[in-house]
């Protein structure tokens, strides 16, 4: 008789965990923090993996890793910027068919096809993430009677991108960046922003 009173404690004690635990991850999720309740699951790959990676190559990694950040958060705001311009403007039906130049149309159609063929998951099911930083810029610049009331000025913008493009290369790439590309980076994602002043 004890055990099973003892055995339900224990049970109703690991209940009240669990729910404790998801209460604390939905908290977590709401409000985009972390609490640190739960193991990483990054942690369980490190200490299964990382050991047999090079200790220079995993600190080269970290350093990179901030870059990457960066140009993920800046290429996911222009490629939200670009949609809710386009969406804000009440004489576009189907943006992008209508304003999207027929070549990346094209080139993005031949993407999500190779990536279907691929047998892999969709990466979006929006087909401006099919397109590449590169032609995020000809979207911009060839439909400048929309883009020009955000933007100062048109060759600024082409020039901002080819330099951001430069510079995403070696992130996207797996490729160091050297210490004066590190500061050109954050010099030209302000550049970007300057851009939007008026």
């Amino acid at each position: 008789m004890a055990n099973r009173e003892a055995l339900d404690k224990i049970k109703s004690f690991g209940m009240t965990n669990q729910m404790i635990a998801e209460d604390l991850s939905s908290i977590e999720k709401k409000f985009d923090i972390e609490i640190g309740h739960l193991p990483k699951i990054t942690e369980n790959v490190e200490n299964e993996y990382y050991p047999q990676l090079d200790a220079d190559l995993r600190a080269e990694g970290a350093r990179m890793s901030k870059h990457y950040e960066i140009f993920y958060s800046l290429e996911t705001s222009i490629r939200r910027l670009v949609t809710e311009t386009f969406e804000a403007d009440l004489s576009i039906s189907d943006w992008w068919n209508e304003k999207v130049p027929e070549a990346t149309r094209n080139d993005v159609t031949l993407r999500i096809k190779k990536e279907l063929d691929a047998g892999v998951s969709r990466r979006s099911q929006e087909p401006l993430d099919y397109t590449t930083f590169g032609e995020l810029s000809v979207i911009i610049t060839s439909n400048w009677s929309i883009f020009g009331s955000i933007f100062n000025s048109k060759k600024a913008i082409e020039k901002v991108f080819a330099s951001l493009n430069a510079l995403r290369n070696p992130i996207a790439h797996c490729c160091p960046l050297a210490e004066d590309e590190e500061v050109r980076l954050r010099l030209t994602v302000r550049d970007w922003f300057r851009l939007m002043e008026k």
